[in-house]
């Protein structure tokens, strides 16, 4: 990439309506992402702010358009005005522009957003997933990119750390589908795998789209809700060993959107996991413990921070392409 180098933390050349309009679209947005971003250093936070406002407007450009073709032409679009931001040439779109100049700052590479992109394209192609495998690379793109993106922006560089990363993002999107089975039934989607559905006893299920969630999948689907849902355990406990590669009050943010969002699935946990009853929140009282909580841990961490040698020659570069889902 090229570009004039500007200090990390830095938001030059970023118009302050920009930068505003970022945050508004953060706060109203994602919740548990502003609460997070809120323990974040300035420079940092408002980095964040902007790469996922990107992500949010990515998502809108293609959101509640029923034509495919006019949602894909939409999303080439877009993807055209970003390589043309981040070659510098003008677009006339803030909102590109400034992801850009964090592309260009935070050594963000281009092929990562367009992985996010082609993830929304996957989602205009398939209502369905029939395998896990599948399942996992949509959760990359769609969430394993952003946690990709938002660790540059924190200032890490090693291989492993960013696979960490990435791992909280797939954690976070397993988590989302889970929280949302009802939700996206009522869009006529349906993310839970057919290969898991069918084990489970309702390898049938996928056929009612269109129609009222039938009852007797109720059991089935609770099994495969809690098999992801363990599942993305796993990956939220891969992510934790990266916690200490971040500084230190990124590590209290990251940690405690990581506790709220794994909150979810013990609130999902708790009914049943039984999708009829709707979208499941964490209660704000919780949600002030878990912050609390996520501060605690990370003072306690601090005697293994001083004594964690850096390493003397870090890894860089690209995450391997065919790891990024392995546990």
């Amino acid at each position: 990439m090229t570009g004039t180098a500007v200090p990390a933390g830095s938001s030059a050349g970023m118009t302050p309506g920009t930068l505003a309009v970022c945050h508004s679209v953060m706060r109203h947005h994602a919740r548990t992402f502003s609460l997070a971003a809120a323990l974040l250093p300035a420079g940092i936070r408002d980095d964040a702010a902007v790469v996922y406002a990107f992500c949010r407007h990515a998502d809108d450009t293609v959101d509640g358009i029923e034509d495919r073709a006019v949602a894909a032409a939409r999303l080439q679009r877009l993807r055209d005005a970003l390589e043309d931001s981040v070659g510098q040439q003008h677009t006339g779109d803030p909102m590109v522009a400034a992801f850009a100049e964090v592309m260009r700052r935070r050594a963000i590479p281009l092929h990562v957003p367009e992985e996010l992109l082609a993830g929304m394209e996957m989602d205009l192609r398939q209502a369905r997933y029939p395998t896990l495998d599948g399942l996992l690379l949509y959760c990359y793109r769609a969430a394993g990119t952003v946690g990709l993106m938002m660790a540059r922006v924190m200032g890490v560089s090693s291989g492993q750390a960013l696979t960490r990363a990435i791992h909280l993002g797939i954690a976070m999107q397993l988590t989302n589908i889970c929280r949302d089975v009802l939700e996206d039934w009522g869009r006529s989607r349906l993310y839970l795998p057919s290969e898991l559905l069918a084990r489970a006893g309702c390898a049938e299920l996928g056929e009612h789209l269109g129609h009222p969630f039938p009852g007797a999948a109720v059991p089935g689907v609770a099994e495969v809700v809690r098999f992801l849902l363990a599942l993305a355990d796993r990956y939220y406990a891969s992510a934790d060993e990266g916690l200490l590669a971040l500084p230190w009050r990124c590590s209290v943010a990251v940690r405690t959107a990581r506790e709220v969002y794994a909150a979810i699935g013990e609130e999902l946990a708790r009914k049943g996991h039984d999708v009829r009853l709707g979208r499941v929140a964490v209660p704000p009282a919780r949600k002030g413990w878990l912050l609390v909580w996520s501060v605690l841990r990370s003072l306690g961490e601090l005697p293994s921070r001083m004594a964690r040698a850096a390493p003397s020659h870090p890894e860089r570069g690209a995450v391997d392409a065919h790891d990024f889902t392995r546990l």
